[in-house]
């Protein structure tokens, strides 16, 4: 790829495109290029996206090839192929659920690149939250995702590129704490395990929270019920670390999330 990267940046976000055009073409020294790109590709009906062209698009059934292929046009009548020097790339994100019914027609006529978070690798991502670099945060917080699901559910950098120490708490709670939230089906406690005790505390355990009824409730009595801790418009929270209530802010719960002393 170009080492120019900044020519693709479009409001101070990354575009993507362009570099995958740029790489297709790099990887094939045959002119007049062309690139058809196909966003969210697993969510689309794939006989209404490519019709006959789920066949004529395979390598080997390409124009100038032993094995090619024409069909005639319904309308004109004409016939029609696809050339060689037409690449096509689908994008999808691994994190979602149709990934998993991807229909096999595309998955035997795509290779697939997976395009994970370059951390160290992005100059987006070179600022301080807080004291602590960007892109340090993001992938403490996906090394700990990988362990508790998989891989393909790492977060990406775009929840983190063009914020400061004030917009990165926006970002926060309507984007990185809602999508842990659907990722672990609302288990608050593995959500403490990725932010830490300075984004999610337990509530205090009240025995007496149920109404009186002939049911043993007493495997609920002691269940442990969590929340997520808001700092917005600094609101400022008191917590218990090691028997000692201290005083925490936003700033305070990123070093904790970094495995850093608050005292």
């Amino acid at each position: 790829m170009s080492a120019d990267t900044e020519k693709y940046i479009i409001n101070g976000y990354p575009n993507i495109f362009p570099l995958l055009i740029e790489k297709m073409i790099n990887e094939n020294t045959q002119s007049n290029n062309h690139v058809l790109i196909i966003d969210e590709i697993n969510r689309g009906n794939v006989s209404q996206i490519f019709g006959e062209l789920i066949t004529l698009i395979e390598e080997d059934k390409r124009l100038g090839n032993d094995e090619s292929l024409e069909i005639t046009l319904p309308y004109s009548k004409e016939k029609f192929g696809v050339p060689p020097n037409l690449h096509i790339i689908g994008t999808m994100n691994t994190a979602d659920r149709s990934v998993e019914a991807l229909d096999t027609a595309l998955r035997r006529r795509f290779c697939f690149e997976e395009m994970p978070p370059k951390y160290e690798e992005l100059k987006e991502l070179e600022y301080d939250i807080h004291g602590f670099s960007a892109y340090k945060i993001l992938k403490t917080i996906n090394q700990r995702i990988e362990k508790l699901i998989d891989k393909d559910h790492a977060i990406g950098h775009a929840y983190f590129i063009g914020k400061n120490n004030e917009t990165i708490v926006e970002s926060f709670y309507k984007n990185i704490i809602p999508l842990l939230q659907e990722y672990f089906f609302g288990d608050y406690g593995k959500i403490g395990l990725v932010l830490g005790k300075g984004f999610v505390k337990e509530k205090e355990n009240k025995s007496s929270v149920f109404a009186d009824f002939d049911y043993s409730s007493e495997n609920y009595d002691e269940r442990e019920m969590y929340e997520i801790i808001d700092y917005r418009n600094n609101n400022i929270h008191h917590i218990k670390i090691k028997e000692k209530e201290v005083e925490m802010d936003f700033t305070k719960a990123i070093k904790l999330l970094m495995n850093e002393s608050v005292e």
